[in-house]
Parts: structure tokens; C-alpha cells; sequence
């Protein structure tokens, strides 16, 4: 019927149409079946290969003039997680406290180091599923993909070796960060400092979709280092970058200006800091724990100190923020200290820009609390039974003492 209408023409004509989409498309075909006549929309269906439906939608949609809205998201089955809605979420609580990320930055990835089955299991043991609840091990496989994580062996970030308190540190982490989940009052963050960048036209080894040509050899003694602050808690970032080389007053002195900012005028009194027990922020670096106590004391603030154990350093939360800074600044030219700062001014971390200050201050090193001081501070420094060097508690009202005494003597 189609031939003995358009003749030559039919094939232009399907084609034609068979390019229009949604209520265009059905409009057209109806409009088509209603000049055939009798029989028409059989004819239609036939030619173009649609169902009749379409074709009777388009002949309602013909005569009113209203356009019929194609909601194509509430077909199909509905997401696992549109049911149960905090899945994601508690499947995020397991496996990114038992991740960690990729030591050469190549990915911002994580990997776990669970499987599927042992997510299940914790699932519906800490987080009071039921087995029948939850879907298959491929959909929650799937589901664990999309966040991010992936199941693979990092080797290069195997410990070396493996404390004695290792997998009590951990688990005592874990009490700490569960602890302080469900409190408005405590802020926790994560801290580090990044390796020395050095200043020139050189090489990084990464790649740029433009022409970039580094120097020849990499002569040159100018650095600078990244300090940074992930507040967990409110998950943003803070970078310091410097000149200066990073001691314990450099650190504190922005872990109060960080406190200042965004804890103390938001009500809270409580400072969970995660660290990796370095040289200059141990808990056994005398001016490092000197200077936490008069934090403590200025601003009425408890603080919890809690490291992860040595050769573990890869699983503090920050050390992700330097994968994002690397995989950001890739193959670029890093010539100047302003280049450097506007590279990670321009990386984003949970969809936003961390908030990064150049510093020129210079900090004295070497700097050390006497023996017979330190013994008088340590009376205020109330450490986990068996993790002495991990688990660190700063009470304000006990540095205050303290420091008072310190002073009148």
C-alpha cells in the first residue's frame, strides 16, 4: 500500500522517518496510518516494524495535542540499593576501612582486601542483614566495582615487615574511627607530609595531550613540600605547601589554624588525628607532644592521637589525596613553586578544590623538650595499655595543670 502511495519513494520515506524519535516519531506514523484509512495502523505496524501500540499511542497523542513523556528510568527493575538504601553506604563503611591505595599513584583507586564473601558475611554480621535480603555475590561484586574499589593485590605496598602490635593497632583503629562516627562533637582528620618536589623543567615520567619537552638532565636544588589535612569527617582537603622543611611546630601550628577555622566555631571538642608515626609527629617526638598539650590547653579540646603501625603507612586516609595530586599533575612541567600550588589548587577531591596556602615562614629544626620537662608532661599523657607509642590521649584540663606547673617553677 506504502509502494502504490510513494512509490519510489518508500525507501526515503522509512528512512525518513525512522529517524524521528519519541511522540515526533509516533505522531508521524499515526498520521501515515490515518491516510491509508481502514486497515491503516495493521499496514503501519507492518512496514516500519512497530507494535500497534505505538502507533494507537500516537493516534491519542495526534487528536489531543498533548505529547506523551517517555519514562524510560521507570521501566526495568529497580537498583538493590533504591530498596535498601543504606547499602552503599554500609558496604563502604567495611571495605574502605580495610583498603588501601595504589603506592605509585598510577590510579586513585582502592583496593581491598576482602573479598565478596567476607563483605557478606560482615554484612550481615555487624550490620544486621539477612542473607536472603541481599543480592547475589556478582550484584554486590558489581556494586563494590562502581565505588571504586577493585580486588587485586598491591605488591609493592606488602609490608616489609610486621610488628609484634600490628593487628592490634588496626583493630584499635577501627574501635577509635567506629566510636567517633555517630558523635557530632569530634572532628577527625588525617595527616601527612608528601615527598619533596623538586622545582624545574623536568621529567615526571606521566603523560600530557600536549607537547610538553622537560630539560635534559635534572640538575637543580630547589623543593618544596606538601603538608596535608583530609578532615574525614567532613571529607575536604587541606595542602600547605612549603619551603621550609615540615617539623612538629610547622604541623601544629596548622593543625590549630585548621582546628580554629572549621572545629572550635563548629561546637566541637573532641580532635581524632591519624598519622603514620613519623620523625617529627611521633608520639615520642618531645616538641610535637609538647606543643599538642598547649593546643590542648589553649582551646579546651580533647586530643586523640592514633597511628598506624610502622611499614602500614599506606593505609592512612591522606595518602590517597597524594595519589589524586599526583595522577592531577601527571606529565606537566613543575618550574615554579606557583606551579605547583596551582596544579593542586586545581585538582578536586570529592568534587570540590582543596583549599591550599603558600607558605615562605622558616621553622627552626632540632628544636627539644628536656628530660626532666618531658617526665612532668608525660603525667598528662594518658597512653593505651600495650600501644603506648599508638594510642595517644591529650585530656585539656590535665595539659592545663601541667603547663601551669611547668610555668611556676
Amino acid at each position: 500500500m506504502i509502494l502504490g502511495i510513494m512509490g519510489k519513494c518508500k525507501d526515503i520515506f522509512k528512512e525518513t522517518l525512522n529517524k524521528l524519535k519519541g511522540s515526533d516519531r509516533r505522531v508521524a506514523l499515526a498520521s501515515v496510518s490515518v491516510v491509508i484509512g481502514r486497515g491503516g495502523q495493521t499496514i503501519v505496524a507492518n512496514e516500519f516494524n512497530v507494535s500497534r501500540d505505538t502507533i494507537r499511542k500516537g493516534a491519542h497523542e495526534l487528536k489531543s495535542g498533548i505529547k506523551i513523556v517517555d519514562a524510560f528510568n521507570a521501566r526495568g527493575r529497580k537498583p538493590f540499593e533504591a530498596k535498601h538504601s543504606n547499602l552503599i553506604r554500609d558496604v563502604k563503611d567495611i571495605v574502605d576501612s580495610q583498603s588501601q591505595t595504589d603506592p605509585n599513584f598510577k590510579t586513585t583507586r582502592l583496593f581491598t582486601r576482602i573479598t565478596v564473601n567476607v563483605v557478606r558475611k560482615q554484612l550481615i554480621k555487624h550490620k544486621g542483614y539477612d542473607d536472603k535480603d541481599l543480592p547475589t555475590n556478582q550484584t554486590l561484586n558489581n556494586k563494590i566495582n562502581k565505588m571504586g574499589y577493585q580486588l587485586k593485590k598491591v605488591r609493592k605496598s606488602k609490608p616489609l615487615k610486621k610488628i609484634e602490635q600490628t593487628d592490634a593497632i588496626f583493630e584499635n583503629l577501627k574501635i577509635v574511627h567506629d566510636d567517633s562516627k555517630s558523635k557530632s562533637n569530634v572532628l577527625r582528620i588525617s595527616i601527612d607530609t608528601k615527598d619533596r618536589v623538586k622545582i624545574g623543567e623536568f621529567s615526571r615520567g606521566g603523560r600530557s595531550r600536549i607537547t610538553v619537552k622537560a630539560g635534559d638532565h635534572d640538575f637543580g636544588g630547589e623543593y618544596v613540600t606538601p603538608f596535608g589535612i583530609l578532615d574525614i569527617t567532613h571529607n575536604q582537603v587541606e595542602l600547605i605547601i612549603t619551603r621550609s622543611k615540615v617539623t612538629a611546630d610547622f604541623m601544629v601550628d596548622y593543625i590549630e589554624t585548621y582546628w580554629q577555622k572549621n572545629g572550635h566555631l563548629n561546637g566541637k571538642d573532641t580532635l581524632i588525628i591519624n598519622a603514620d608515626n613519623g620523625p617529627e609527629n611521633s608520639s615520642r617526638r618531645t616538641q610535637f607532644m609538647k606543643r599538642m598539650m598547649e593546643f590542648s590547653a589553649k582551646n579546651n579540646v580533647k586530643v586523640i592521637l592514633a597511628y598506624y603501625p610502622p611499614y602500614h603507612s599506606k593505609y592512612n586516609p591522606i595518602e590517597r589525596v597524594w595519589g589524586c595530586l599526583e595522577q592531577h599533575w601527571n606529565g606537566d612541567i613543575l618550574d615554579t613553586s606557583e606551579a605547583v600550588a596551582g596544579f593542586a589548587r586545581s585538582m578536586t577531591w570529592n568534587g570540590k578544590n582543596p583549599l591550599v596556602t603558600f607558605t615562605e615562614k622558616l621553622y627552626e629544626t632540632g628544636k627539644k623538650v628536656e628530660k626532666e620537662v618531658m617526665k612532668l608532661y608525660e603525667t598528662a599523657i594518658e597512653r593505651a595499655d600495650g600501644l603506648e607509642k599508638w594510642f595517644v590521649t591529650l585530656n585539656p584540663k590535665k595539659c592545663k595543670e601541667v603547663l601551669d606547673v611547668e610555668i611556676k617553677v
